[in-house]
């Protein structure tokens, strides 16, 4: 009986129970998987007693199970495909903004993975085991927006049914990411920005102010400043989001991420369909690598939902994918010029995570100072220079 309850279920709790006791059949039943044994007549203080250990033993194989959950999810880190310099340094701010709770702004055009960058932040971060909820702004009508940002009591307006916490409370110390945050009202922004100054919001329909203590990520397609020069997007807001600025760059900037993303989507919706991982040929990955991507990632995911659908035979070959990708065209870079490329742009990583200090650099990049500046001279790369994404 024991023996068959573990075959069932490994975790499961097993309490023995017998009349007729003896060293050799108690060790037997533990041997066998018994997590105890109780003795007839049965006392029922003993058996509460047994149960509630039995049932303490269970959590903590839970807890355990939880924790090396955890620890697999960190050995991979994040989502984030890094092959390029440029993914490369991108990644580097993640783990800089991980390390504190200060707001970030994600810039980057549209399907570039500004949800997945954020997301990376917050798994990499403190507050991993918190909620991290998603908002598209742009997806909000403007009468609902300080609902789902603020909450609102019952009967603050019509619909309003039942009493509603707001996602900034809801979030705990997890992190709230706001999507398009370009496209928030002015009205909005001026709440958003007290609440973000006193670290409190106000609910509909409330006259009290309740605290939150979430971590706030925003993400826009659209160069906020800009829209601070056409005062469509308050000043002292941008400057209170921006504390860190990370910038994706476009999927057309960094080809080289494009195997590894292929393989990642592919393996995920696999997995969502219960198929094996289809075989993408040589030619299809050449054509795949080749496109420029106007749509990013978002587009490639959607050519792959449709090669996946329409590989029968497990491969993924030119003949599945769309005609105005595998007529892209050959590479526009020989093999020299994409290796130029790619060191040229780890080099400038180099440097700005450096602070563009060039021994830093150096020794960062495992190379000398003397080799160091003949490269920054062929490249035409000052030791200062600094990119798009900023502290």
């Amino acid at each position: 009986m024991v023996r068959r309850a573990r075959e069932l279920d490994e975790e499961m709790g097993v309490l023995l129970t017998t009349a007729f006791a003896s060293v050799e059949s108690a060790v037997e039943a533990l041997r066998l998987g018994a997590h105890d044994y109780l003795l007839k007549p049965l006392i029922l203080e003993e058996v509460a007693r047994k149960v509630a250990n039995l049932l303490a033993h269970g959590e903590l194989v839970r807890e355990n199970g939880r924790l090396r959950r955890m620890l697999n999810e960190r050995d991979s880190e994040t989502e984030i495909v890094s092959v390029s310099a440029a993914m490369q340094e991108v990644l580097g701010w993640v783990r800089r903004a991980a390390g504190s709770r200060a707001t970030v702004l994600v810039s980057g055009e549209t399907g570039t993975g500004k949800e997945v960058v954020s997301r990376a932040i917050h798994q990499l971060g403190a507050g991993r085991d918190e909620p991290f909820l998603a908002v598209n702004l742009a997806a909000l009508p403007d009468t609902l927006v300080e609902s789902e940002l603020f909450g609102h009591e019952r009967g603050a307006f019509t619909g309003a049914e039942r009493r509603r916490e707001g996602i900034l409370r809801a979030a705990g110390r997890g992190t709230v990411f706001l999507d398009e945050i370009g496209e928030l009202s002015l009205a909005a922004q001026a709440k958003l920005l007290r609440a973000l100054e006193a670290r409190e919001v106000q609910p509909l329909g409330s006259d009290r102010t309740a605290p939150f203590e979430a971590r706030l990520i925003v993400a826009t397609h659209r160069r906020l400043a800009d829209l601070v020069e056409t005062h469509a997007f308050r000043e002292d807001l941008y400057y209170r989001l921006a504390v860190l600025e990370i910038h994706v760059p476009p999927l057309r900037e960094r080809r080289e991420d494009v195997p590894g993303l292929v393989q990642r989507l592919l393996q995920r919706n696999a997995q969502r369909s219960g198929i094996p991982v289809p075989i993408v040929t040589a030619s299809a990955m050449r054509a795949l690598c080749q496109y420029l991507w106007r749509g990013n990632v978002r587009e490639l995911a959607n050519v792959l939902d449709r090669a996946l659908i329409l590989a029968d035979d497990g491969r993924i070959d030119v003949e599945q994918i769309p005609s105005d990708v595998r007529s892209a065209g050959g590479p526009d870079l020989d093999l020299t010029q994409a290796i130029d490329r790619f060191e040229r742009g780890y080099i400038a990583m180099a440097l700005r995570l450096s602070g563009g200090n060039r021994e830093k650099a150096a020794e960062d990049l495992g190379i000398s100072s003397a080799t160091l500046y003949r490269r920054l001279e062929r490249f035409g790369l000052k030791g200062g220079e600094t990119g798009r994404n900023r502290s």
